[in-house]
């Protein structure tokens, strides 16, 4: 009678141990956590988008008025529009603009201005340069500058992986794994590595998102082309030996062999 009881103590003993070896602690889990330190921290956190070497700009250029001559003033200044190839490479009805490639030294070649240095500028400082250099052929003419490949890559443990277009040219690191559907629950919260690239040398760092004060970090924003890669943890890298179903069955085993014991020492 003592050996049955002793029996199913640790059988109840076993099936606690085994619950809360399953657990996984806030600590690794949650984001923004002690976020109470951020409280009285008033410091504005502004990100602008800078033009790198091997960027793409659609740059256009329009007249502030709508008469025939106006606009073949600011003809010389747009390249031509051509026409869109499909993916078989054959040439469609579709039209598009052409854009300027930021060559290795930082330069683009524009209509009549030439060649212009415009790599470090941001893209309102490459719209002031444009309109004061226009002015002198052109009154008061409208600028549009747009980066044209401004994407981030999401890698890792992260529901899909994959390269993203980014639209409006600013982007931070949450809603980027957002994008990616976030963090499996595989992922390391604590260690996310950004790889980015700086006028052609490459730097990198860790964040730690469990953290608040990473939101002060000078990789919470992404630039064009950032790789955001997100290590997979422990366990994850331990079940990519085995396979992953392993501990579920043994977890149904514990408790089919808990139960017979229990129904047969009744």
């Amino acid at each position: 009678m003592v050996k049955s009881k002793m029996m199913k103590i640790s059988v109840f003993c076993g099936l606690i141990a085994l619950l809360l070896s399953s657990c996984v602690s806030r600590q690794k889990m949650a984001y923004f956590q002690n976020m109470e330190r951020l409280e009285g921290n008033n410091t504005p956190n502004y990100y602008t988008t800078v033009i790198e070497n091997n960027d793409l700009l659609n740059i256009t250029v329009s007249p502030s008025g709508a008469t025939e001559m106006d606009l073949k003033l600011v003809q010389p200044f747009n390249l031509p529009i051509t026409a869109a190839p499909n993916v078989m490479g054959n040439i469609t009805g579709q039209q598009r603009l052409q854009s300027y490639l930021v060559d290795n030294k930082g330069n683009i070649d524009f209509p009549v201005l030439g060649q212009l240095h415009v790599a470090g500028l941001t893209r309102q400082k490459l719209i002031e340069l444009l309109k004061t250099r226009i002015s002198e052929y052109v009154d008061n003419p409208i600028i549009n500058v747009r980066i044209d490949n401004f994407k981030i890559s999401v890698l890792g443990e992260v529901k899909t992986p994959g390269a993203y277009q980014i639209e409006d040219e600013r982007i931070t690191l949450l809603e980027a794994l957002a994008l990616a559907g976030d963090m499996t629950i595989y992922g390391r919260r604590d260690n996310v590595l950004i790889i980015r690239e700086t006028e052609g040398i490459k730097k990198y760092a860790y964040v730690d998102i469990t953290q608040s004060d990473f939101i002060d970090s000078p990789y919470y924003y992404l630039q064009q082309n950032d790789v955001v890669y997100i290590e997979p943890n422990k366990a994850q890298m331990q079940s990519s030996v085995y396979n992953r179903n392993i501990p579920i069955f043994i977890s149904v085993a514990s408790v089919l062999i808990s139960l017979a014991i229990l129904i047969t020492n009744k």
